[in-house]
C-alpha cells in the first residue's frame, strides 16, 4: 500500500535560498557572470574594459573598467538583492534606457562564489573595497570599478555539475563579449585567459568593429543597411546572399544596444532574403535598432536576451523593408561599395512599400532580338572597347559554350551566367508587374491545345483566378485536354506546355485562396525560369551586351532566383597571379 506523503508546512524562504534561487535564473554559466558584469561596466559611460579569465572562468572572472565608479556609501548596496540606480519608478520599467536596471546581478552571483568589488569615483581620494561579506574597507586604484569573482558555483555545487570543459566555458565567455564589444564600439574591449591575450579590440567604427568580429568573407560581400522613420531606426550592414553559411554563428541583431535573439526581428531578415537565398543557407549580417523605449519591453526575461515589442507587426514589417532595399541594390563591382542613403518619411515605412527601383529597359532579350533584327544584320566580330563607371559589367565580348557571356570592363574580365541573371531579370520584372496587378498578356495566334492529367484538369478548374492573375489563359478544352490561349507577355518565346504543366505542379503544391501572397515567389520564380534565355543560345554583340546592361538596371542581378551567383569578375590582377606573372 502506498505511504502517504507528509506534508510540509507553509513557510517563508531564507535570504540565502532565495538569492540562490534567484541566481539560477541570472547566472547559467561563467559566460553570464561576464555579460551582468560588462553590461555594468557600459552603464557607468565605461570607454576601456578589460576582462580577465581563469579556467574559462569557473575559477576566476575579473571585470575592470575606467567607467564612472561607485560612490563609497552606495558600495553595500550594490551586493544587496533589488538595488539598482537605473529605475526608480514603476513607470521606468516603461522607458528603460540602461542595459542593466533589475538590481539582481551582483546578488545573484554572489550567492553562488566569491565576489570583491573594488571601487574609486573622479571625486574620491581613494578607492574602497567590499567583499560577499560585506567588510568595507579603503584601496588604491584609479577611477572606475574592478570586479572579481571566485569559484563560480563553490556554493552551489550541484549545479556546478552541468559546467562543461574549460575551453567550452571560455569560447561562451568570448562569444559574449564579442556580442557587446558588436553593439558598442566606441568602447575598446581586451580579454585575457591564464595571463593571454585572446581579443583584443580598439575603440573603433562600428562598421570597423563588425568586420573584425564576423568572417573574412563577409568584407567583401557587405550590403549597408539605413532606414529612419519616427520613433525607429535601424542601422548595420548584411551580406550578400552568395556569401552565406550553413549555421547562424555569423548573424548579431541589437535593440538599444541590447544583444538580442528575437523570433520577429531574425524572420524579418530571413524574409527580406526569400528570394535569394534558399534552402538551409543562412545570412550574416550585424543590425542596430533603434527605437523609442516605450514600445520595447525588455523585462521579459531574466537574462534579458529576450524582449517584446508592443507593435511587433510595424517592425516586422521595418526591419524587412530595410533589409530588402540593401539587397535591392543592382549590379555592383567588388571592393566599391556603395554609400547608403537614409531613408525618411513623414509617416512609418511599414505604411507602404519602400520604393522600389524603377528597371531602366522595359524589354526583355525577347523584344530586343526584334529590334535589332529590325536594324539589319549585326556585326558579331567585332568586340566593342569597354567605358568606365555607367557601364559596371563591360562590354561584351563574346560567348562562351553557349553557356557564359565574356565581358571587359575598365577591371579586366567579367563572365555572366546568361540563363541565370536573365532569370532574375525576368523575375523582378514579373514581380513588380503583379504588384501593379498589370502582366501583360499575349494573345497566342492559335490555342495550343495538349493532354492533361485528371489533377491538372482539376487544377485549371479550382485556381482560375490566379492563372489570369499570373496572365494564363488556360481553360480545359476536351475531357483530356486543356487549351493555352495566352501566356505572359515577357514568356511568349517559353514552351506553352511544359510552362503551363509546372505552374499547374506548383498551384497544386502550394494551392489555397491565399496562394498568390504566401508563395508568390515560388510561383514567379517558375514563370521566369521557363522565361529566361536559354542555355546554348547562339546571342550576338548586341544581345549579350543588352543583357549586360538590364542586369545593372535590375534589383537583386547579382544573385539568380535560387541565390546563386550570376557573374564573377576577374581583375588583370587576378589574371596576372593565374598565369604567375611577375613572378
Amino acid at each position: 500500500m502506498k505511504a502517504q506523503a507528509t506534508r510540509s508546512p507553509i513557510r517563508p524562504l531564507d535570504d540565502e535560498l532565495i538569492s540562490q534561487i534567484a541566481a539560477g535564473e541570472v547566472v547559467e554559466r561563467p559566460a553570464s557572470v561576464v555579460k551582468e558584469l560588462l553590461e555594468n561596466s557600459l552603464d557607468a559611460d565605461a570607454t576601456q574594459i578589460e576582462v580577465r579569465l581563469e579556467g574559462g572562468g569557473i575559477r576566476r572572472i575579473l571585470v575592470a573598467d575606467n567607467g564612472s565608479g561607485i560612490p563609497r556609501g552606495e558600495l553595500a548596496l550594490a551586493l544587496t538583492r533589488h538595488a539598482t540606480s537605473k529605475i526608480a519608478h514603476l513607470q521606468d520599467l516603461e522607458r528603460v534606457e540602461s542595459l542593466g536596471f533589475r538590481g539582481e546581478a551582483l546578488a545573484s552571483i554572489a550567492a553562488i562564489a566569491d565576489v570583491s568589488v573594488i571601487s574609486r569615483t573622479a571625486e574620491a581620494d581613494s578607492g574602497w573595497s567590499i567583499d560577499g561579506a560585506g567588510e568595507l574597507n579603503q584601496a588604491a586604484g584609479v577611477r572606475g570599478t574592478r570586479v572579481e569573482v571566485a569559484d563560480l558555483f563553490h556554493k552551489t555545487p550541484a549545479r556546478r555539475k552541468f559546467l562543461r570543459s574549460d575551453a567550452t566555458e571560455l569560447a561562451h565567455c568570448i562569444t559574449q563579449v564579442e556580442r557587446i564589444a558588436a553593439a558598442h564600439p566606441n568602447v575598446a574591449f581586451t580579454v585575457l585567459h591564464q595571463g593571454r591575450t585572446l581579443l583584443s579590440l580598439p575603440a573603433q567604427g562600428g562598421r570597423e568593429r563588425a568586420l573584425m568580429l564576423l568572417p573574412d568573407e563577409f568584407a567583401a560581400a557587405q550590403r549597408e543597411v539605413g532606414a529612419e522613420a519616427p520613433g525607429i531606426r535601424v542601422r548595420g550592414w548584411v551580406a550578400a546572399p552568395t556569401a552565406s553559411r550553413a549555421r547562424t554563428d555569423a548573424q548579431y541583431f541589437f535593440v538599444n544596444g541590447r544583444y538580442v535573439r528575437d523570433r520577429v526581428l531574425a524572420h524579418a531578415v530571413r524574409a527580406a532574403y526569400a528570394d535569394v537565398l534558399h534552402g538551409a543557407s543562412q545570412p550574416m549580417y550585424c543590425l542596430h535598432l533603434s527605437i523609442d523605449p516605450r514600445r520595447v519591453d525588455v523585462n521579459v526575461h531574466p537574462t534579458k536576451l529576450e524582449i517584446r515589442f508592443r507593435d511587433p507587426s510595424a517592425v516586422h514589417q521595418f526591419v524587412l523593408h530595410a533589409v530588402q532595399a540593401a539587397l535591392a541594390e543592382s549590379v555592383r563591382l567588388p571592393d566599391a561599395p556603395a554609400a547608403v542613403e537614409t531613408r525618411s518619411a513623414p509617416t512609418p515605412p511599414w505604411a507602404a512599400p519602400i520604393e522600389q527601383t524603377r528597371l531602366g529597359v522595359e524589354q526583355s532579350i525577347a523584344s530586343y532580338l526584334a529590334v535589332i533584327a529590325a536594324r539589319g544584320p549585326a556585326t558579331t566580330t567585332t568586340p566593342v572597347t569597354a567605358t568606365p563607371d555607367d557601364t559596371p559589367l563591360g562590354m561584351a565580348i563574346t560567348q562562351l559554350a553557349g553557356i557564359y557571356v565574356l565581358a571587359q570592363n575598365d577591371r579586366g574580365l567579367v563572365i555572366v551566367d546568361m540563363h541565370a541573371a536573365h532569370e532574375r531579370i525576368v523575375y523582378e520584372r514579373l514581380k513588380r508587374q503583379l504588384d501593379e496587378r498589370a502582366i501583360p498578356q499575349q494573345r497566342l495566334l492559335i490555342p495550343l491545345v495538349f493532354n492533361a492529367s485528371p489533377l491538372e484538369l482539376a487544377t485549371v478548374a479550382e485556381e482560375t483566378d490566379a492563372l489570369a492573375a499570373l496572365g494564363m489563359d488556360l481553360t480545359q478544352a476536351s475531357p483530356t485536354q486543356l487549351a493555352l490561349r495566352a501566356v505572359p507577355a515577357l514568356l511568349a518565346q517559353a514552351d506553352g506546355a511544359a510552362l503551363a504543366r509546372d505552374l499547374l505542379r506548383d498551384l497544386r503544391e502550394f494551392g489555397g485562396s491565399r496562394v498568390l501572397t504566401e508563395h508568390r515567389n515560388e510561383l514567379l520564380s517558375t514563370l521566369a525560369c521557363h522565361g529566361a534565355v536559354r542555355a546554348h543560345r547562339r546571342l550576338t554583340l548586341e544581345e549579350m551586351n543588352a543583357l549586360l546592361r538590364e542586369m545593372e538596371a535590375t534589383e537583386r542581378a547579382d544573385q539568380c532566383n535560387h541565390g546563386r551567383p550570376t557573374w564573377i569578375q576577374l581583375s588583370v590582377a587576378d589574371l596576372d597571379r593565374l598565369f604567375l606573372r611577375g613572378r
